[in-house]
């Protein structure tokens, strides 16, 4: 199955999506099984299957690390899966890789296509977002009362949803929680800019009188929180282009972000590089992340 769109850029075919469902499936496989298998249990607390709205998707996981204190920056990060599958059980690698440096963890599901189509995986992710910020505010769950910093992080699909979180403040004004809260965003070979669509399939997900509301790059104004963005350059998945044109925005708008290409990646090896129990992908990544996390949470 390919998830693909090709138009003339430059004088070359540009391919921003393809094969995301190929990606869920392996992390299904690989990560769910062997990485958490293996995925070291000591220096954090886990609490799964936390409600932040009705239904069984409306949930997160939370791993706090030991030592926790009032203003331990705390980051939200939302799971790939081509808006259609994904779970946040895959995902315990991230958590003890990301407390590990003294972060606090929440790994949200929301719902999927076709139980919902765009926006409706977003608003789940809003309602994550400000459900996450006011147990952090008030305490509960092994987390002390206090201001912690909130970064978003997303991989791939996640990090459309985390990308329009951060960029289009409708949403988070809309559950009450201020958008100018945010310390930064972190996006992982993430889609921005993937229109046209040509395969139906997609065209369901994102109905067309919505779709152009679905590219984080079209709400970019300058103003928002610095971003730190990775991809790939062996991505044939979400093409790099996607990476480059966001950036790019950001930096026309007056706004921070950093990007970081590697050569010989490919579109799961950015989330994978989280991983401490293997080498795989590029773990300087893990660290780069984490010192742009303490950097914007001061």
């Amino acid at each position: 199955m390919r998830l693909a769109r090709a138009r003339e850029e430059g004088g070359r075919r540009w391919r921003p999506l393809a094969g995301l469902v190929t990606t869920s499936l392996f992390l299904s496989a690989c990560a769910a099984g062997a990485l958490n298998a293996i995925t070291p249990r000591s220096g954090y607390s886990l609490t799964g299957d936390i409600a932040y709205g009705e239904g069984e998707r409306r949930r997160y996981d939370l791993y706090v690390p030991d030592g926790v204190a009032s203003d331990t920056p705390v980051v939200v990060f939302f799971h790939g899966g081509s808006w259609d599958s994904g779970s946040k059980d895959i995902y315990r690698f991230v958590g003890q890789s990301l407390t590990a440096y003294g972060f606090i963890v929440a790994v949200p599901e929301y719902r999927l296509y076709p139980e919902v189509v765009f926006p409706g995986f977003v608003e789940d992710g809003a309602a994550a977002v400000a459900r996450i910020d006011a147990t952090m505010r008030e305490g509960g769950n092994g987390v002390p009362a206090g201001d912690h910093p909130l970064v978003l992080m997303g991989h791939s699909a996640g990090a459309e949803i985390a990308g329009l979180l951060a960029f289009d403040e409708r949403y988070l004004r809309s559950t009450g929680y201020d958008p100018a809260r945010l310390r930064g965003f972190v996006g992982l070979a993430g889609p921005y800019d993937f229109l046209p669509l040509t395969e139906e399939r997609y065209k369901r997900v994102f109905p067309e009188a919505t779709r152009d509301e679905s590219q984080p790059i079209n709400f970019v104004d300058g103003t928002e929180a610095p971003a730190f963005l990775v991809h790939g350059l062996a991505d044939t998945t979400v093409d790099p282009e996607n990476t480059r044109s966001m950036a790019g925005r950001i930096e026309t708008a007056g706004g921070r972000v950093e990007t970081r290409f590697y050569e010989g990646l490919d579109h799961i090896g950015p989330i994978t590089s989280f991983a401490t129990a293997l080498r795989l992908g590029r773990p300087e990544i893990r660290a780069e992340v984490a010192s742009f996390i303490r950097e914007t949470s001061r």
